[in-house]
């Protein structure tokens, strides 16, 4: 199997709690879509500084990470995403990578959102058991 890559959404959440509360207005929330690998070996969402830049996700804390060299290296951890993808959204914390490497979409927001990877079409689809999944109200 190639490697499956999804178009998603990212949103920063504290960005939609202002909108809600009117201190901003729906135009000014900053949102982003990406192709992001859908990687079952990580476990987390992982953006890189690049999308941080933009986005302005809070730093939460700091989280070691192993990189698919072996190497061990320190990165922030961002809180308050809003990751969308077809019908379905999760919130959510995501690691910093360093410089411009590839977003990876992990093993908890996959579950989350109760999609899985279709094999022989080689994507990234909504789970057809529950395709209308109770699934909040996207705008």
């Amino acid at each position: 199997m190639g490697l499956i890559y999804a178009d998603i959404e990212l949103i920063n959440g504290d960005d939609i709690t202002l909108a809600r509360h009117h201190v901003i207005g729906e135009e000014e929330i900053k949102r982003m879509h990406v192709s992001a690998l859908v990687d079952t070996g990580s476990y987390m969402l992982c953006i890189n500084e690049n999308i941080q830049e933009q986005l302005k996700f809070p730093v939460v804390g700091k989280r070691s990470a192993e990189t698919s060299d072996g190497r061990i290296i320190e990165c922030d951890i961002v809180g308050n995403v809003e990751l969308r993808f077809k019908n379905r959204a999760s919130t959510l914390r995501a690691m910093v990578l360093p410089g411009n490497n590839e977003p990876l979409l992990g093993a908890i927001p996959l579950e989350d959102m109760d999609v899985l990877i279709h094999p022989q079409r080689q994507e990234l689809i909504v789970n057809p058991d529950h395709p209308y999944m109770a699934q909040m109200k996207l705008k």
